[in-house]
């Protein structure tokens, strides 16, 4: 006969694994707005800057000085704005994961 308890781990590291992969969705989802100006994998072309593979230390920085103002900018000192902490650490996590050359 198999105990509740005995089930109580197994419940937790099934809810764990369902909400890791809520949150690489929903990094995925809030990090499409990025792909305009940064590509849809973090390679950006051109002038802008690349995200993948940065490390996440690093583009949070970078994006607390756009919101900040310290970092100039035309635009991303207003779309960072719109995303809570939260989002935005979903978001670095996300690129940092991704391979810096495609």
């Amino acid at each position: 006969m198999i105990s509740l308890k005995s089930l109580a781990p197994l419940a937790l590291a099934a809810l764990a694994g369902l909400c890791q992969a809520q949150d690489a969705n929903l990094a995925r989802n809030l990090a499409a707005t990025c792909a305009n100006c940064h590509g849809t994998a973090g390679i950006a072309k051109g002038e802008m800057k690349t995200l993948a593979g940065r490390k996440e230390d690093e583009l949070l920085k970078l994006l607390a000085d756009y919101r900040s103002g310290a970092q100039p900018a035309t635009i991303m000192h207003q779309i960072v704005k719109g995303y809570t902490e939260d989002q935005l650490k979903l978001v670095v996590k996300h690129f940092a994961a991704l391979p810096a050359k495609p």
